[in-house]
């Protein structure tokens, strides 16, 4: 009996200890750098004990100089690019050969598994070509006015917590502030979440922040081990969100005529939405309601985070750095002066090379997603050295280049000066790629430029920021380690102290 039970479990070790013997040994056999190997994780121990973005960080730091360096994800070959030559050629040059991502949800996560973050082509072409117009410069210029009046309910935001004696929460803040924004311009939905931290879209949002450790293992699979997502019905999102957010979008589609009702001019991501689904009803393609509701649902959550996150860290540095923030305070306040009467659109905000600077240095330090995976639909050469199978995936390691002392020197202090026009020359071409590059660069990029353009300038026109007691320095802060994007493990807050 126990020699019947013995035997399977024998050779199930033996074949687990051979597999993992070829694992090890690997990516040595073909001279590639390797980091060590778990025997059931591969290379990724790290996960839910540290950010994705500092292990990506560490590793290009050990591996320092090679171009690449062997990992596996899970039981699966990976590679991770540490060399911008590297990185255009895999994101612009030879894109075709990698269109998909490896991250995927399952059919049992359709809200998770169908938009264009995750969505394999050809659905993703089409999607994301639909959607492109959406982000032109004239129907951008046409949220002028809500932008406008959401900095002035942040400014309002902040006096009213003051006077209070509330100690501000940055990325609550200014989640609070990007989810009015994408409501109001994507969909049409009234919010005041800016001013008083609630609303529909607000709910949803709060509960998009929380990471326990179920979430955690959803993410991590959803990111590295697709293939089990449905064994355990994994989701991108909390589910109850999900069926919450159905039925707001079903609301707002009957609020504007249904599927079959007249889109005049595709004036948000709704109509947009409304669009892509008539034109494929003309084209005899179908295209499921999921497909709408999944991509209304990322823009949401991408736009909100990525954005918060960024102004957090932003106002955060400037406080711990009272010279810089002063020469982007008097940048502002002479742009105001120049404009007289009229407010800041986003034409006159693009123009301050140091409110650009600011912005850019901080997602240099820290990038929302510190990296971008891309699988190989091919047997692909790298290099000279080495070429890589059908279906490895790839890592470009956007953490450890743009922490790169040789790219960019002392890395871990706060110098919106390596952006300013007159040092662009120094930018090694694709060692800084916060929105990505190539077909798949992010598609929200300039919503959200303006997005944080808007609520900075408003910020320090009107309050010098200062640190807090108590709180750690910018380069001590821990970061959210059973989620995946970049975003700070603790609360955050500043003085902010109204300018006279």
């Amino acid at each position: 009996m126990y020699l019947v039970l013995l035997v399977p479990i024998a050779i199930f070790l033996l074949w687990w200890y051979v597999k993992w013997t070829s694992m090890k040994n690997y990516w040595k056999n073909l001279g590639v750098p390797q980091s060590d190997v778990h025997p059931i994780l591969g290379s990724l121990t790290f996960l839910q004990k540290k950010n994705p973005g500092v292990w990506l960080t560490e590793l290009y730091r050990e591996f320092k100089g090679a171009p690449y360096v062997g990992i596996w994800v899970f039981w699966r070959r990976g590679l991770v690019i540490n060399d911008p030559n590297l990185a255009r050629q895999i994101l612009v040059k030879d894109a075709d050969i990698f269109k998909n991502r490896l991250l995927a949800s399952g059919k049992t996560d359709p809200m998770g598994a169908l938009n264009l973050f995750t969505v394999d082509d050809p659905l993703w072409s089409s999607v994301r070509r639909r959607l492109t117009m959406l982000f032109t410069g004239s129907k951008l210029r046409g949220w002028q006015e809500l932008y406008q009046s959401k900095v002035a309910d942040l400014v309002y935001r902040i006096n009213s917590d003051n006077e209070k004696g509330i100690t501000i929460n940055l990325r609550s803040l200014f989640a609070d502030f990007a989810t009015d924004v994408i409501g109001e311009s994507s969909f049409g939905i009234q919010c005041q979440a800016t001013k008083n931290s609630s609303g529909p879209l607000r709910a949803m949002t709060k509960d998009f922040e929380q990471y326990n450790t179920w979430r955690g293992m959803s993410w991590s699979s959803i990111f590295f081990l697709p293939d089990i997502v449905d064994i355990f019905r994994f989701s991108l999102w909390p589910k109850h969100t999900v069926v919450y957010f159905r039925k707001i979008f079903k609301m707002m589609v009957e609020e504007r005529g249904g599927y079959e009702g007249q889109v005049e001019g595709k004036r948000d991501l709704l109509d947009a939405l409304l669009k892509m689904k008539q034109d494929a009803v003309k084209e005899n393609q179908d295209l499921d309601e999921d497909v709408l509701i999944s991509n209304a649902m990322i823009f949401l959550q991408g736009g909100y985070d990525t954005s918060s996150a960024a102004l957090t860290y932003t106002i955060y540095e400037l406080a711990h750095y009272p010279e810089k923030q002063q020469i982007l305070y008097e940048e502002l306040a002479a742009a105001k002066k120049a404009l007289g009467d009229k407010k800041f659109d986003a034409e006159s905000l693009a123009q301050l090379p140091y409110l650009d600077a600011c912005l850019k240095e901080s997602l240099r330090k820290y990038p929302i997603m510190g990296w971008m995976d891309r699988l190989a639909l091919k047997s692909y050469k790298v290099d000279e050295k080495l070429t890589i199978p059908a279906n490895t995936v790839v890592y470009v390691n956007v953490s450890g280049m743009q922490m790169d002392p040789d790219y960019f020197p002392d890395p871990q202090e706060f110098r919106p000066e390596r952006f300013l026009p007159e040092n662009a020359a120094n930018i090694v071409p694709y060692t800084y790629l916060p929105f990505g590059e190539g077909p798949r660069m992010c598609i929200g990029k300039r919503i959200g430029q303006n997005t944080m353009r808007y609520a900075l300038s408003a910020v320090i026109l009107n309050f010098e920021v200062k640190p807090l007691p108590k709180f750690p320095t910018p380069n001590e802060i821990p970061f959210e380690k059973k989620g995946l994007f970049y975003i700070p493990g603790i609360p955050l807050s500043v003085e902010f102290k109204p300018r006279k």
